[in-house]
Formats: C-alpha cells, structure tokens, sequence
C-alpha cells in the first residue's frame, strides 16, 4: 500500500507553482464532445481525475493526444453516444458532464450515475430539472442517466431551486447547441464556470454573463475547435497557503489569480496571517500567534467548501475556540476523527465544528478519508511533533499534482512510500 509519510515541525520556505483548476479542466475536457474539429488544452493538472476523464473519451472513440504532461490534442467527432464505460464514469463525480454534452450535440444520452468523494446525499435533482425544461425526457434508473429528446432541444427559462455548479454547467453544456435562448436565473458563480464559458465562447458559442447569477446562452449553429488554457487552481492555491500559515513558515504561491482567493485571503488576514498580494503570486507567512475566528462555506465568492478541511487544520492551531460551519455539503465533516488521531480537540454537531484550537497536532496513523480531507491530513502531519502516516492516498492524488514533491521543495520532510500492512488474522 502507498502512503505519505511526514516528519514534521519543518517551516516551509520557498515556492510554489501552483497548476491548472481540476474544476475547470473535467467539464472542458467533457465540454470537447459539443466541439467540431481538433481542440489543444494546455495548462492541464497532471492527475488522476483529468487522466481518468481522458481515458473515458478515448473508450467513447475519441483521438487523445499528449502534447506533454500538461497539454492534450482531443478530436471527438467519432465518439459514440453513451458508449462512456460504466465502472469509469460512477467513480469519478464529474462524469455527469457527459450527460450534458450528448444532449447537447446528439440530443440524447446515457451515462452512469456518477461517484467521487462522499459527502452524503448530492442529488442531480437541479440536473434534471435544466434538461427537462431544454425539452429532454430524464428517467435516473438502474445507475444511469437516461434523457432524450424528441427533436432539437429548445432554449428555456431555468430558475435553479439551489445553487448549484454542477447543474449550472450541465445545463450550459446541454443549451450551447439549443434552439434559441436558454437563460439559467440563481445561476452559480464560480470561476470554474466562467473558465467554461470563456472555453465554449472561444470555440463560438454564445454565453453572456458567466460569473453573475444570470447566464443568458443563446443557441448557435456549431463549435469548432481552438487551443485553450485552464485557469490556476483556486483550491490548490488555497491549501498551500495555509500549509504556510500551519507551519509558520513563509511561501509564495506563484501561477495564480488573487481575486479568486480572496475568501482564504480575508480568513487568513483576521487570524493575523500576513498575505502579499501580487499580479499573479501570493506570499503568506504567519510570524504572529494565530487568533480564533468562525468561517462559513458558502457559494462563490464566499469561503469554499473545499476549503473546509484545510481551514480547520489552521483554527486547531489557534489560540481560543473558532467555528467552522459548513454550509454546502452534508457529511463534510468526516475528516475530523482524523485530526482527532493527531490530538485536535473538535465537537461535531449538525454541519458545525466546534475548535478548541492550541492543542499541537501529534504524529499519528491517519488516512484521507476524501480528496480535500487528504490535503488537510497532510498540512496537519506538516504541522506535528512526530511522524504522520497517511493512507488512502489515492484521495489526494485525484485532485493535486505532485503534492509530495513539491512540498520536499520548499523543505517539507516527506515522502511516498510502499509500506506492507500487517496481515489480518482470522482467529478470533
């Protein structure tokens, strides 16, 4: 089994280059299927989700070409409709992706349910509402989204009960190639959605107001391919700012974009954080004691729930009680009997964690339990007396690039390493 394991009380100095937003990368990688024509995506992260993604547009006869570790050629006008494989596309969540793109340019689809990290019920009710009102026919039955229509899909009005970022970008993908003007009210606003407008846009479609709550797309004729980069990765970002914070140490985060960043910024600052901001870097170093605050996850641009986990690691290092409520996800909070292995005092109570901080973390046996839960095992075990083993890595690997090496870089010590588990006994 491959674990990280750190030894910590290292400060960390240096910098950090920051990737491509696996975020934006997985619905413009799907986003490709609407596209006539060979498309060129640079600024890819080069890890599991975006490898996973590809692999299932080359089974569905797509060409995919590495052009190196970061950019790929992709020509889809041979894949198959609903030819995406099953066991791929229900473990990884932003397969759904697929759903909207078929519609959008075959007028059907058919594609698993899809998984990822388990954070409790996350229903594709908002999904099905948008394709319905598009003129599609959803039926959601033995693991699959099913949805056709009976001719061209038509531009609607969607009101959206909820914000969501999934259904806002199924919906941009399904309504590209309608008939019409298809307007999305209570619409999210997340980077990530207006990286794919811009993609779509560059290809020539018709999308207005990307990054407001009300995105007006008006239908066009067809997409033809063009060369695009993804943006930095907010969240990446964002963990290794407070990586540099936990462990007292000063980094710059290089290859990102300040605004997004500014909710991690504003927390950081409260708790007596310094954050430089620059054109396209931050630097953050935390020369000062560590005051309590509360935090919030909420939609863009409020405090990111995948921010949570990291962010809780911080207020266990602060001095007084804080509060993190988690406005988004139910079951978010499993990550926390984790830190409480490595000695956090946190109460659990519905969609609020209680942190008695100064109480220092302490090596321990942990795993990550999800893809940002991993990230906040790590900053914990960067932060500890004592060496940290973490498990389950296959969590982190599927949303950060490298974590491992660019770490060491900056003077973290830690490693991958393959460490054989004791054999389970059968004898009771």
């Amino acid at each position: 089994m491959e674990k990280i394991i750190i030894n910590g009380g290292k400060p960390l100095y240096g910098t950090i280059e920051v990737g491509g937003m696996k975020n934006s990368s997985l619905p413009i990688l799907f986003g490709t299927i609407l596209v006539s024509g060979d498309c060129v995506i640079e600024n890819l992260p080069p890890i599991d989700d975006v490898f996973a993604a590809l692999s299932i547009l080359k089974a569905m006869g797509a060409k995919v070409r590495m052009l190196d570790s970061t950019t790929v050629e992709i020509n889809t006008d041979n894949i198959v409709c609903g030819s995406a494989p099953y066991e791929q596309a229900r473990h990884m969540r932003g397969s759904y992706y697929i759903a909207g793109a078929e519609l959008g340019r075959f007028g059907r689809t058919h594609v698993a349910l899809p998984g990822g990290c388990d954070f409790g019920q996350r229903p594709i009710d908002q999904h099905v509402k948008g394709f319905e009102k598009l003129g599609a026919d959803v039926h959601v039955e033995n693991g699959y989204i099913n949805a056709e229509s009976s001719g061209v899909l038509t531009g609607a009005s969607v009101y959206m009960d909820v914000v969501s970022v999934g259904a806002t970008i199924n919906i941009i993908l399904a309504a590209v190639l309608a008939d019409g003007v298809t307007v999305i009210d209570n619409a999210a606003r997340e980077p990530h959605i207006v990286d794919l407008a811009n993609f779509l846009n560059a290809c020539g479609a018709d999308i207005a107001g990307a990054g407001t709550d009300v995105i007006r797309i008006k239908g066009v004729s067809g997409l033809k391919g063009v060369n695009y980069g993804v943006i930095p990765d907010m969240i990446e970002a964002g963990t290794y700012m407070i990586a540099a914070a936990a462990t007292g140490g000063k980094l710059t985060v290089a290859n990102v974009i300040p605004k997004h960043l500014e909710s991690v910024t504003a927390k950081l600052l409260e708790m007596g954080a310094v954050v430089e901001e620059n054109d396209t870097s931050v630097v953050v170093s935390a020369p000062y004691p560590l005051k309590p605050v509360n935090v919030k996850t909420q939609p863009y641009p409020g405090f990111p729930t995948d921010m949570n986990p990291q962010m809780c690691v911080l207020l266990c290092l602060a001095d007084g009680v804080s509060m993190m409520r988690e406005g988004v996800w139910d079951n978010r909070f499993r990550y926390v009997k984790e830190l409480v292995r490595m000695g956090a005092d946190i109460t659990v109570e519905p969609k609020v964690a209680i942190v008695r901080g100064k109480t220092p973390f302490k090596g321990a046996s942990v795993k990550a339990v999800d893809l940002r839960a991993g990230a906040a095992v790590v900053i914990a075990g960067l932060a500890a007396e004592g060496t940290t083993e973490i498990g389950d890595i296959y969590h982190i690997e599927r949303g950060y690039e490298n974590i491992v090496e660019k770490l060491r870089a900056v003077g973290a010590d830690i490693e991958k390493r393959i460490v054989n588990e004791p054999a389970q006994s059968n004898v009771i």
